[in-house]
Order: C-alpha cells, then sequence, then structure tokens
C-alpha cells in the first residue's frame, strides 16, 4: 500500500454515481487532489465525495459545449501539473500509485501523456476478448491536452465525453497498470448509456463520414476510428458490429455473457443507422421549401 500522498489531480466527472463513487474513491486515497465535476446530483453523491476528501464543483452544461471533461481541464485550479482522469465506475488497482509516482517524479519519462488499458467488466465477468484491449489517454500533462470536439450542436446524449478522445502536445506513452471498467452492471444501464450515446453517432455520421484521425496518439485508436468511418459506408451494418465484436474481437471466448454483449453493440449500431436516417429526413423536410412539403 502507497503510505505518501502522489502529487496528482484527479477529475472525476459526475452524476448520480452513489453507487459507483465509495469504490471509485476508496482507490485512489493515494491521490493528493480530487476534484469531483457533478450535474446536480440528487442521491447524495456530492456528499459521499466531499466525505472522502474531495472538493466537488458544480458544472452546469449549455447543452452544446463544452461538454464536462474539456470544461475541467480549462477551469479547475489544478495543485498539480499531471491530472488523471478517472470515471466513477472505474476502479484503479493498488499498483498505480507507484506507477504515477515514478512517472511524475521523472517529469513523464519525456512524454506529455500516457494512456491507460481498461478490462470491461459485463453482467459481473471480466470480457477477456470483447473491448479488450481498451486503452484510453487518462494521465496527462492538464495544459497540454484537450478532447477533440467531433460533432456541432446539441445531440440529445449528456454532458460528458464519452467517444471523444485526448490529444496531447508532445509524445504518449502506456501505463502498465490496468484498471476494471464496471460500465454495464446491467442489461438495462447498457442500453439507458447506449440510447444516448447513439443520439451522438448520428450526429456524428449526418454532419460528416470523415474525421481527422491524425491528431490521436495511438494507433490502435486511429485503427478503430478508421474501421468506423470506412464501415458507415457498408450495408447490414448491426450485423457487422455484432461479427466484429464476437469473432473478430473474440467475444465468442467470453461464454454468453460475450454473446450478449456482441448482440447488444448490433442493437447499438442499429439505434445509431436508424437515427441517423431519421435525422437526415428531418434536416430535409426543414430545408425544404414550404409549398413542396406534405400537408399536416
Amino acid at each position: 500500500m502507497h503510505t505518501t500522498k502522489v502529487p496528482v489531480s484527479l477529475l472525476i466527472p459526475i452524476k448520480n454515481e452513489a453507487s459507483n463513487l465509495p469504490r471509485c474513491l476508496a482507490a485512489v486515497s493515494w491521490a493528493d487532489e480530487i476534484f469531483v465535476v457533478d450535474s446536480q446530483s440528487s442521491d447524495g453523491s456530492q456528499a459521499i465525495a466531499e466525505a472522502a476528501g474531495a472538493k466537488v464543483v458544480q458544472f452546469q452544461f449549455n447543452g452544446v459545449w463544452p461538454k464536462k471533461k474539456n470544461w475541467a481541464l480549462e477551469s479547475l485550479p489544478f495543485s498539480h501539473e499531471w491530472v488523471f482522469i478517472l470515471d466513477a465506475d472505474e476502479v484503479l488497482p493498488p499498483e498505480t500509485a507507484q506507477e504515477f509516482a515514478d512517472i511524475i517524479a521523472h517529469d513523464g519519462y519525456g512524454k506529455s501523456g500516457y494512456w491507460i488499458n481498461r478490462r470491461f467488466m459485463f453482467m459481473g465477468k471480466w470480457l477477456r476478448h470483447a473491448y479488450y484491449p481498451n486503452w484510453n489517454l487518462r494521465l496527462l500533462k492538464h495544459r497540454l491536452g484537450r478532447y477533440e470536439r467531433l460533432v456541432m450542436g446539441p445531440t440529445q446524449s449528456g454532458d460528458n465525453e464519452v467517444h471523444e478522445h485526448i490529444s496531447v502536445q508532445g509524445e504518449t506513452g502506456r501505463l502498465k497498470s490496468e484498471m476494471d471498467h464496471f460500465a454495464f452492471p446491467s442489461v438495462d444501464v447498457f442500453v439507458e448509456k447506449h440510447n444516448r450515446y447513439s443520439n451522438w453517432e448520428a450526429a456524428l455520421e449526418v454532419q460528416s463520414t470523415q474525421h481527422a484521425s491524425e491528431h490521436l496518439q495511438l494507433g490502435a485508436t486511429k485503427t478503430r476510428r478508421k474501421i468506423k468511418q470506412l464501415a458507415r459506408k457498408l450495408p447490414c451494418r448491426p450485423l457487422l458490429r455484432f461479427l466484429y465484436v464476437y469473432l473478430i474481437q473474440g467475444g465468442i471466448l467470453d461464454g454468453r455473457e460475450g454473446f450478449y454483449f456482441a448482440k447488444l453493440h448490433g442493437f447499438y449500431e442499429f439505434l445509431s443507422v436508424a437515427k441517423a436516417f431519421e435525422l437526415r429526413k428531418k434536416i430535409a423536410s426543414e430545408a425544404a421549401p414550404k409549398s413542396s412539403r406534405a400537408p399536416s
């Protein structure tokens, strides 16, 4: 156990995370500073965060931009140069404290940011193949990194960045530690989240089919984005998404949980396709001359 505080600032964005916060915060008691950025939670999350010694800041979303993490990177008075961005449903292992301490003591070993791998938990099980590995850039010198903006206008997908990635000025490395991600404790939670996420996906598809990935420093992340761009031009996208997660990523080796996980991602792709079609029809209808519109 790491007995001294690590000179790092943690940024934890939340909204009604009372069920996840105790587990998340207990694992990072070694961090010298913790900011919890809240969106007016009503389930007691603020009290839980404050009891753990975190500084709670309220975020007011204007419906468009900036979203919560980018706003926090721009606005919070961090005491430390190095910031780690942690979701409330994620848990860092104990060895992370020493790894962070070593990196910070050596000024990043020439790096401006670090990627961390995540282990997805679904239905109480770690999926060892589907969505693994899953790298996210989370540890960075906060003045040198910001989240990309891919969609213009409101999307009704929430006030937090989900599929956007951080771009940092300088080189990046990979952490040895891996964190557990309890994003989908139930099918109900998966469906609620991906119903919102598909609004963002539809807006992304309608606004543009090409989004630059050159600024992303990890090759695997660039590759995934290029695959998604290509897939948007193909028929049977829900089936292809299922096959990608189940066969190519190896979800078939994760048992029944892996099958359900892949099927749900196929459903997510279907929602994205259907909502993009709906959005295009709405845009065309609003752009058409009044005389050419069908009578109501």
